[in-house]
């Protein structure tokens, strides 16, 4: 065999495909292709017909294992550990780097210029050219704070103990003020107590701290400060006592308790939690009692005053982190300088990255948390456009989510370029856009959940176009224009919005219809619409932020149906309802209610085991034993919500609340989940259909989406729009940030901002029907809708 004779081919080189044989990871369903190598694959299917479990969970993940398989067991043991996909055989992985969706990280002191490490590059920079000089890189970072200490250190030399002096300094830049975040909290006394009352009188008015409950003896038995006495009339130490003190054990009411004062009490009760995830009163107390503010000394630049005085030629390092990339990287390539040649050019080719792949319009110093699903993707991916390396395997998770039309295209030639370079590409994808690049296509499904899962179709997009799979019959899809639109029935004014880069913009958004705000990537949407609509009451806002919630939680919990289950369960069998939740009395003991048990075996990848005792149900068998309609807990937990929506409504198990809930799932496209499957097995545009689904029983009139089209297949778009005319027609207002042609076509009024991004944009630059700007032309979005619809 090894041989190869003269003509023939090399047996290296016979390794032309991936093999993936009896995938089995989640709802896929034994599934066995073959992948062309060096090639453009997209896998396409709709949402949540099992793309991501084969592309992520199997393929991509069984790579990595491997790679980290080559390590020592000592370095193993500092990485995260990854169980072996179900599968039964993987042939000829490559090495696979995944660009996935996930935000960025949310530390508030992570920015787009640490994240890409391009900060580290421009401290160096400063540190060898700023004057004056003023210590090492580290005196350029706001994650380093500067220490100092003396001492004397003991240590065994010789067989004798000898004592020496040792002093130590660390010159860091984070600004000590705001400690590198850039900006301060304060908390607003007035909102926590009313100073004319004593504890006696129930003076604290935070929730939660009712008199006579636990954490209000806390503060009026403690004994540091009289409870008759007003608060305004403490002494400045009773005062310090009560605000501020250092946690202090003590005994009140016979029960031991740590005493610390009231203001770093509510700091880390409230202000360390995740806003999001608070109970409503407790959202809307932070809100009103925490103020943020730029912090003053750093003038929310986060470094201390010294980093700032080092300056190359006139431009210090914060001026460098506010410029945007464009213009920073032309500022970096005037600099000629031999000595630090190399850094010159490494960091002229990261920023020039930027641009290229459209991102040019950011800055350095903009939070990283604040960059969109879309834009975080393309941030992970400045790392490997200039990369050596070839025969890889890049995985990308929609990398044209958020980009306008006129951005797909630049996006496109960038996966071809990984391509050409010798690369296999795997992309996850809906736009028809992209899949027309594809040198092959596979697609899943042919439904979703348990209905997907199988390969409909492999082979090349013409042969797509004419398979008859949902995809295939989809793929030529064209909304055309409304022949006529909604009348508004009132607007809402924006006046003089300045967030980020919008340049002073005076719109008025009208009510009651379906208004579409649009505009390349970067040029002003989210600021319009998040910086810019007052948070008044009755703005619901559904974006695409991660849900928090851990493997326990799953769509009944969060969307609330488990509470009116329980209580169904516990009225017919006439017991308690605690008993119907899997995370309180009815928890199997065995695995508490987990469902599995977790070994960790250290360096190797845990195990999870079926839990012997309850097989997976999560409840103890005595619960079991109960019934409504003929089903137990467990096995209405594994219903997917078609199912569960009749089961619900008839017979025994009628319960209008929970109906009512499973309408909204099904409404939004969920009708394929199961009421108990995990939330961490979510994908991102299903996260976003639930949370919507969540909010639609909201009160609210106004209604905010962040791309809703996101991960949807071209078949459910159709649902979407379904559903937003519902809402719209029921007589909310629906605000709606998207790029997607067809939702533009279904507009009542469409805001075109731009022209460019950054400080291109941030304009208006139409306002009006979508017809009108087939008519009009004269913007990117008219060029693209006009061809899109065929105008």
């Amino acid at each position: 065999m090894g041989k190869a004779t003269s003509g023939d081919r090399h047996t290296a080189d016979s390794h032309d495909l991936i093999r993936v044989h009896g995938a089995r990871e989640n709802n896929l369903k034994d599934v066995s292709i073959e992948i062309p190598k060096r090639r453009l694959t997209v896998f396409t299917g709709v949402s949540g017909s099992g793309k991501s479990s084969l592309v992520f969970d199997t393929i991509a993940a069984e790579s990595q294992r491997l790679i980290n398989e080559t390590y020592s067991a000592f370095v193993q043991g500092f990485m995260p550990t990854l169980a072996r996909p179900e599968v039964d055989v993987l042939d000829g992985l490559t090495t696979a780097i995944t660009v996935d969706q996930q935000r960025l990280g949310g530390d508030p002191r992570s920015t787009v210029g640490t994240v890409t490490d391009t900060n580290a590059m421009l401290r160096i920079l400063f540190s060898r050219l700023g004057t004056p000089h003023i210590g090492s890189p580290k005196a350029f970072s706001f994650n380093v704070a500067s220490i100092s200490g003396a001492g004397a250190v003991t240590m065994e030399r010789g067989g004798q103990t000898v004592k020496e002096r040792r002093s130590f300094s660390i010159v860091g830049g984070m600004c000590p003020r705001c400690e590198g975040r850039g900006t301060v909290n304060d908390i607003d006394l007035a909102q926590l107590y009313d100073d004319s009352k004593s504890l006696d009188e129930g003076a604290l008015t935070i929730p939660g701290y009712k008199a006579g409950g636990w954490n209000y003896r806390l503060y009026s038995e403690s004994g540091f400060f009289p409870a008759d006495k007003p608060i305004g009339k403490f002494t400045k130490r009773e005062l310090q006592d009560f605000l501020y003190r250092e946690p202090v054990r003590m005994k009140i009411a016979g029960i031991n308790m740590t005493y610390e004062g009231l203001v770093p009490r509510i700091q880390k009760s409230m202000l360390a939690k995740d806003h999001e995830s608070m109970q409503p009163h407790i959202r809307e107390f932070v809100d009103r009692a925490i103020t943020f503010m730029v912090c003053p000394d750093c003038e929310g630049t986060r470094l201390k005053e010294g980093a700032r005085s080092s300056k190359i030629k006139g431009i210090s390092i914060a001026n460098a982190c506010a410029m945007q990339i464009s213009d920073l990287a032309e500022w970096v390539r005037a600099l000629k300088e031999p000595s630090v040649g190399p850094l010159l050019t490494a960091l002229g080719e990261t920023l020039d990255s930027f641009v290229e792949i459209g991102l040019g319009y950011l800055s350095l110093d903009r939070p990283s948390g604040t960059l969109s699903g879309g834009e975080a993707q393309r941030t992970k991916m400045i790392r490997h456009l200039g990369s050596s390396l070839t025969d890889v395997t890049y995985v990308f998770d929609e990398p044209t989510v958020g980009l306008h039309p006129h951005d797909i295209q630049r996006m496109n030639n960038l996966l071809l370029r990984l391509r050409d370079k010798g690369n296999t590409v795997l992309v996850v994808e809906h736009k028809p856009e992209t899949i027309v690049i594809a040198d092959h296509v596979v697609d899943l499904g042919p439904g979703a959940g348990t209905a997907g899962g199988s390969v409909c179709f492999e082979g090349t997009v013409e042969a797509l176009r004419t398979s008859g799979t949902v995809t295939g019959r989809h793929f030529d899809d064209r909304a055309g224009l409304k022949d006529t639109v909604r009348k508004a029935t009132g607007v809402l004014e924006i006046r003089g919005a300045s967030t980020h880069n919008l340049q002073d913009v005076d719109v008025d958004i009208p009510l009651g219809v379906l208004t579409v705000i649009t505009g390349v990537a970067g040029s002003g949407k989210s600021s319009l619409v998040h910086g810019s609509i007052p948070a008044a009451e009755g703005v619901v806002s559904v974006d695409q932020g991660a849900i928090r919630g851990s493997r326990r939680s799953n769509p009944a919990t969060y969307t609330g149906l488990l509470e009116p289950i329980r209580k169904a369960f516990a009225k017919v069998n006439g017991v308690k309802p605690a008993l119907f939740s899997a995370n309180s009395e009815g928890a199997c003991p065995t695995c508490n209610g987990a469902g599995v048990v977790y070994t960790d075996l250290a360096m190797m990848a845990g195990v999870a085991t079926t839990c012997e005792e309850c097989e997976g149900k999560r409840f103890q068998a005595s619960v079991l034993e109960y019934h409504l309609g003929g089903r137990d807990i467990s096995e209405v937990l594994a219903m997917p919500v078609t199912e569960a929506l009749e089961f619900f409504d008839t017979g025994e198990a009628r319960t209008p609340a929970a109906h009512r809930i499973l309408e909204r799932l099904s409404d939004v496209g969920l009708g394929y989940l199961t009421l108990g499957q995990p939330l961490t097995t979510l994908s991102g545009g299903e996260r976003q259909r639930l949370k919507l689904a969540t909010h639609m029983g909201d009160k609210g009139g106004v209604y905010i989406l962040d791309e809703p089209t996101t991960g949807l297949h071209l078949a459910d778009v159709e649902q979407l729009l379904g559903l937003l005319d519902r809402l719209v027609d029921s007589g909310k207002s629906v605000i709606v940030v998207e790029h997607h042609q067809a939702v533009m076509a279904n507009a009542d009024w469409i805001i075109d901002l731009g022209p460019g991004a950054g400080h291109d944009g941030g304009r208006i630059v139409f306002e009006g029907t979508p017809a009108e700007l087939v008519a009009t032309g004269g913007t990117l979005t008219a060029e693209h809708l006009a061809a899109y619809v065929g105008e």
